[in-house]
């Protein structure tokens, strides 16, 4: 039987307002804060979600659902001839300037040992892996520049507590480091 259409929107509020909260909060949060902040029941929230590990985990396989499938837009762009440096520049853009949330949802949950990574950092490897070489292939990236090397900005990029213009900053001079100057 397939599950009725308020307890799909119970879950969605409950993963939306556990995301909010954790990265307002932190991971000490309260599961009867986040019940409250979805606008379900404490039971409710404990029916979907019955520890806060299995909520956090399902928090994140949320997010990295989401990652891979702008991954995947943006090589479904790229196929269809769009400019592959754009969309390796909209994606730093993302991480640095909006991910802000998603990145406390992410210490949490690797606090809690709520989720493995694993699947989804191979999955956005290899997606990231195909942007640089389209990238490459259209003249756009140096010829040296791997995976790894927008890993390490994505991983060193500086965080939330850098006002967003610094930041933007930070995403211009890296940059110049990756594109080949015409």
């Amino acid at each position: 039987m397939a599950p009725r259409a308020d307890a799909i929107r119970n879950r969605a509020g409950i993963l939306r307002a556990a995301r909010r909260l954790i990265a307002e909060r932190g991971p000490e949060v309260g599961m009867d804060e986040i019940a409250a902040e979805a606008g379900v029941a404490v039971g409710t929230l404990y029916r979907h979600f019955p520890t806060k590990v299995s909520l956090v985990g399902a928090a994140m396989a949320e997010l990295a659902d989401e990652i891979v499938a702008r991954l995947d837009a943006a090589l479904a762009r790229i196929d269809a001839g769009g400019a592959a440096l754009a969309e390796i520049t909209a994606l730093l853009r993302w991480v640095a300037l909006e991910m802000d949330q998603d990145r406390a949802l992410r210490e949490a949950a690797t606090n809690l040992g709520a989720y493995s990574l694993a699947d989804a950092e191979r999955r956005s490897r290899d997606a990231l892996g195909m942007m640089v070489e389209a990238a490459q292939r259209q003249g756009d990236l140096y010829a040296d520049v791997t995976v790894d090397d927008l890993a390490l900005l994505m991983t060193t990029m500086p965080g939330t507590d850098t006002p967003a213009a610094r930041r933007e900053r930070w995403l211009e001079l890296s940059l110049r480091g990756l594109i080949r100057q015409a």
